[in-house]
């Protein structure tokens, strides 16, 4: 059989503040249209399909609209999980009778252990869960982290196998080795984050989400789909698209590659450059633009000068500052490459010159799996 593979769909999400709806609705048309050209046996979506626990109603509309047409319509199966940002609760109403279209929707761990087949293929649905979920269906006290909690449940889903068919794993977090970009949410509290890669060997192919680069994990039978759409200027330079996963014989996958109505790029030259029509007119001037000055003089009201030609302007910076900017850029990236507890625990020690205690950890990890759980609906 064939499937497409794609996650991280955040729909209502905004880049810098500017809505993208139009955007979305345009390249999940896309992402339609190339299923029915492939002629996939199947749709696959790894999680992340909301931005928020709570999103806006044009987004639920949108996405009920682009499901029916995949299932309703076109009678594909989907495959879907819910992601950290998906409010599994909200995401799951009425799955019980969804799999009378072949429209699967798995949000709970105890979803996971039991195959979807479609031809030869099993597919096992993992949604995001955090330990406390392993904790109680594994009744074991000793899971505190997903590091600790994943062998237990690919063992699980392994001992399940039917080794007259091929096996698919789609789940929804960070596998150790892989790289991430501006636009992804940190999940790691705890150890709650990073899958040992390991783990994955016994899947035919692993259809990942979490992660927004195609090329963020480069295992022999796993990838991340990558979002659909470049969500922070950190990704201006990915391609975007899908993978077609082809499970006949030997299982073989192939990114595809979808334009977007809009592009994030960088443009660089001076104020009378940018505002000379012989200049913007031979750009696309509704792209997500980040601009670099090359004046040094101060130009009054830059900002709303620029928007007046340019409407998605992200960011202006000034070339003389770059090299500031630069050093300011890998100091951020030193914070932003630890994870929330690791920053509280920093700045507590710097406070107080002493260590948490494991009392006073635990109550951290509490706080922040929680303000994680919350922190879509603020």
């Amino acid at each position: 059989m064939k499937f497409l593979h794609t996650a991280d769909w955040h729909l209502g999400k905004k880049l810098h503040g500017y809505d993208l709806y139009d955007q979305q609705k345009d390249i999940l048309q896309k992402i339609v249209a190339l299923a029915l050209s492939e002629k996939v046996d199947a749709v696959v979506i790894a999680g992340d399909i909301y931005d928020r626990s709570i999103p806006p109603e044009t987004s639920v509309t949108l996405y009920n609209q682009v499901i029916a047409e995949i299932n309703l319509e076109a009678k594909l199966p989907v495959l879907v999980i819910s992601g950290n940002h998906d409010s599994g609760t909200r995401l799951g109403a009425g799955s019980i009778w969804f799999s009378q279209t072949q429209y699967e929707l798995k949000t709970r761990l105890a979803e996971s252990f039991e195959p979807i087949t479609i031809d030869q293929t099993d597919f096992y649905l993992l949604p995001y869960f955090e330990p406390v979920d392993a904790r109680i269906y594994f009744e074991d006290e000793s899971i505190r982290s997903i590091h600790d909690a994943m062998p237990k449940v690919i063992e699980k889903i392994v001992d399940s196998f039917d080794p007259t068919k091929k096996h698919i794993l789609v789940s929804h977090f960070f596998v150790t080795g892989a790289s991430k970009t501006d636009s992804e949410t940190k999940i790691e509290v705890g150890g709650l984050d990073g899958i040992d890669g390991h783990l994955l060997a016994p899947f035919d192919y692993v259809a990942l989400g979490h992660l927004h680069h195609k090329n963020a994990l480069q295992l022999p039978n796993a990838r991340y789909s990558g979002s659909p759409l470049k969500y922070s200027l950190s990704e201006k330079d990915q391609a975007k698209g899908v993978f077609i996963v082809d499970t006949s014989d030997k299982v073989s996958f192939e990114f595809k590659t979808l334009a977007p109505l809009y592009e994030v790029v960088e443009i660089i030259g001076s104020f009378s450059e940018l505002t000379d029509p012989k200049f913007y007119q031979s750009i696309k001037r509704d792209d997500y633009l980040s601009i670099l000055l090359t004046d040094r003089a101060i130009i009054p009201n830059v900002m709303n000068q620029l928007k007046e030609i340019y409407p998605h302007i992200l960011q202006i910076e000034r070339a003389t500052g770059r090299e500031n900017s630069v050093k300011n850029q890998k100091k951020a990236a030193r914070i932003k490459s630890k994870g929330p507890q690791e920053l509280v625990m920093d700045f507590f020690i710097e406070v107080t010159e002493e260590n948490l205690s494991a009392k006073q950890i635990e109550w951290i990890q509490a706080e922040l799996s929680q303000a994680l759980k919350e922190g879509g609906e603020k």
